[in-house]
């Protein structure tokens, strides 16, 4: 909305973009009984019936946490955020470091991604997701006269992804070095590198993953059991087929909320990763499809919202607000092709509905910063009608 130069004092609600805020809230609200219903199951065996709502109950208080962050980010003015990236960068890293040293970091399934908190377990490499869209799109400012060259202008940010993807690979985690990796050459592009410096590390980046998923033998299973999941519908395809069974169930319209088979002990991280996939079943192609629609709503207002500040001269909230949109369509991408069978299987949240603390804030405080530079948007357009 811009405002008019008669009306000094308009409504809070006009300040603010309410298709993303409706669709955030939406998302959320869906991930709320998503998550109870996929849960319950688990919940009342691990902790006994009276504690049935346990993941909820936590889920919620995830959430709040995260809203209150996401309040205390909006009101730091883009600026701030500019200023004091390279700290936050700094912190961020230091904190993936802190994940490989015994005693403080935690390991679950395999993987040490977590830093004990007693009360909850912390993953830095979502926030290192945010932090890593904050950096390129400073970097890409600073750097603009560079970035055709090769030397002073792309080298310098390719050392900084090879050292944060060493950092990820170790724990391991594939999914956050390929979320990480994508969400900086985006940022780079939009910020318009070099054409074929851009093509080039293309190449260089899918030998580098090729050759990762080859010397990794579980990982060339997960690619071996995505192709074809029945082969060994026990072991490797084990996951990938009880969710496309839960697919198939769902069909149009869905069993019904609750009514979900998949989710009693069938299927792995029913309230985590493959939560899609009991959304799936207990509401079918139509609550499938509203999901994704959703999330293609988020998407394109933060390209716009971030269109808009690049007309209005604020190049870093332009690749920021652009740089989120990124983060959670690649994520949602990722996850929803897992859950259908169209990729391999990865260990990522889908944003705003996974269970799951450090992904929800994180997301909380991205999206807190996308409503930030829509606000500072209208702002300047006010300045400019008054």
């Amino acid at each position: 909305m811009i405002y008019q130069a008669n009306n000094p004092k308009p409504r809070l609600i006009t300040n603010f973009d309410q298709a993303l805020v409706w669709s955030v809230l939406l998302l959320l609200s869906i991930g709320l009984v998503m998550i109870y219903s996929a849960s319950i199951a688990i919940a009342e065996a691990q902790f006994g019936a009276d504690r049935a709502m346990h993941y909820l109950s936590r889920h919620g208080i995830y959430l709040l946490v995260g809203l209150l962050l996401g309040f205390i980010a909006f009101q730091v003015p883009m600026q701030v955020w500019q200023k004091f990236v390279s700290y936050l960068f700094i912190v961020s890293a230091l904190m993936l470091v802190l994940v490989l040293v015994p005693g403080i970091g935690h390991e679950v399934n395999g993987s040490q991604r977590w830093i004990s908190l007693y009360v909850v377990n912390f993953q830095p490499s979502e926030f290192m997701k945010f932090v890593m869209i904050l950096y390129t799109a400073d970097y890409v400012i600073r750097k603009s006269a560079d970035l055709g060259c090769l030397l002073k202008g792309f080298l310098p940010i390719t050392v900084v992804m090879a050292l944060v993807g060493f950092l990820l690979l170790l724990e391991p985690d594939f999914g956050a070095f390929f979320v990480v990796t994508t969400l900086a050459m985006s940022i780079l592009f939009l910020g318009g590198v070099s054409l074929k410096i851009f093509i080039g590390l293309i190449v260089i980046l899918a030998a580098g993953l090729y050759t990762l998923i080859l010397t990794s033998p579980y990982r060339v299973d997960r690619v071996i059991a995505f192709m074809n999941p029945w082969e060994d519908p026990y072991g490797k395809g084990y996951q990938l087929s009880h969710a496309l069974i839960a697919f198939g169930r769902g069909e149009w319209f869905g069993v019904g909320l609750g009514g979900s088979v998949e989710k009693l002990f069938y299927l792995p991280e029913a309230h985590t990763d493959f939560i899609l996939s009991v959304l799936a079943e207990e509401l079918g192609f139509v609550g499938v499809a509203a999901v994704i629609g959703l999330f293609v709503w988020l998407i394109m207002r933060a390209f716009i919202i971030g269109r808009l500040a690049a007309k209005l001269g604020a190049s870093f909230a332009a690749l920021v607000a652009q740089g989120i949109g990124i983060w959670i369509g690649i994520q949602a991408l990722i996850n929803m092709g897992v859950n259908m069978g169209v990729l391999p299987t990865k260990g990522l949240t889908l944003p705003l509905l996974s269970f799951g603390g450090s992904s929800i804030t994180a997301n909380c405080v991205a999206l807190a910063v996308l409503l930030r530079i829509d606000w500072e948007n209208r702002q300047r357009l006010r300045g400019l009608t008054v």
